[in-house]
């Protein structure tokens, strides 16, 4: 069925877990969360948690989960995961030396509050891939390092090798303004990408490092051009077709986790390549459906934009 004129936004769109989870937080019932997070693979429930954890006013009720039930995975990584939220929304997404002293001050408390849960956490629940997952972003945002966001994802993949969630992280963790270098990160990406089972989503760790790449050309240089003259490299371009093709264009690709992002990312890195035929391919599986992650950063007004996008690509699609 063609798309409509519609731009969807809601993950729940894509993911029908979502739904009852989030339910499930309204009426602070806990048993039925569980029964939603435990029915699912395991990068969906590090996902579902994290969904979960944007709910507001969490924090008294997951508190209370984990004194009666103190090895509560579930409960440990959602209730960091929530309470990092809260100091990344005091601390803004702004650059640095836009964030006033006491915004930092205000970060880093909540970001200890949330180390001191999910601390505990992993001492109870070492094998539990959405604790060190979470523990990816706490160490980010206190500026632990390379070394120990590198110990906490290993975590994980002792867990999980393929555990896209954490991946999606450290990729973050491996950008320069996190202390981390572009050959690192692009290795990474291309070679959790080459490992992953065929058809998964994680051809957008290869995606997203470029984009972030391209991002941090064009805040230093302050031109718009330089987005098309990096994602056109013959190397790049190469590792972005190849990415495309083991992910949303293997045949094996299923909308399980993850697949929502990868199609949206490719989406709009074909539409900045400009090759109709291949943007083309990710909207006929997104439908009405996007996520304002990476169209943010490139367009002023997303659903227009996007929609202008999809119009353009289904065009002359066959």
């Amino acid at each position: 069925m063609p798309p409509s004129n519609d731009v969807v936004l809601d993950f729940a769109a894509a993911y029908p877990e979502i739904g009852p989870l989030r339910a499930a937080l309204a009426r602070r019932d806990w048993s039925g969360c569980r029964r939603v997070i435990d029915s699912v693979p395991s990068d969906s429930r590090t996902a579902m948690i994290r969904i979960g954890a944007d709910e507001a006013g969490l924090e008294d009720f997951l508190r209370d989960v984990l004194r009666r039930d103190p090895s509560d995975g579930a409960a440990s990584a959602m209730l960091g995961d929530h309470l990092i939220g809260i100091g990344w929304d005091v601390r803004t997404s702004a650059r640095a030396q836009n964030v006033s002293e006491d915004q930092f001050r205000q970060f880093h408390e909540w970001l200890g509050r949330a180390e001191e849960v999910l601390i505990e956490g992993a001492a109870r629940c070492p094998r539990d891939p959405a604790v060190w997952t979470v523990r990816l972003i706490s160490a980010r945002g206190l500026s632990l390092g390379q070394a120990e966001a590198r110990r906490r994802y290993d975590r994980v993949a002792a867990v999980d090798p393929h555990h896209l969630p954490a991946q999606r992280q450290l990729i973050q963790q491996l950008c320069p303004k996190w202390g981390g270098s572009w050959e690192e990160l692009h290795t990474f990406a291309r070679d959790a990408m080459r490992a992953a089972p065929a058809g998964g989503a994680h051809g957008v760790l290869v995606a997203e490092g470029h984009l972030e790449h391209v991002l941090a050309d064009v805040r230093a240089q302050r031109d718009g051009s330089a987005i098309t003259g990096y994602l056109r490299q013959p190397a790049v371009r190469d590792e972005l077709y190849e990415a495309a093709r083991r992910s949303i264009g293997d045949p094996a690709f299923r909308r399980t986790h993850g697949w929502l992002q990868a199609a949206s990312t490719f989406a709009c890195v074909f539409r900045l390549l400009d090759d109709r035929a291949a943007t083309a391919w990710p909207f006929r599986l997104l439908g009405d459906l996007i996520t304002e992650y990476p169209w943010e950063y490139f367009v002023k007004d997303l659903p227009a934009a996007v929609r202008q996008a999809r119009a353009w690509a289904l065009e002359t699609a066959s």
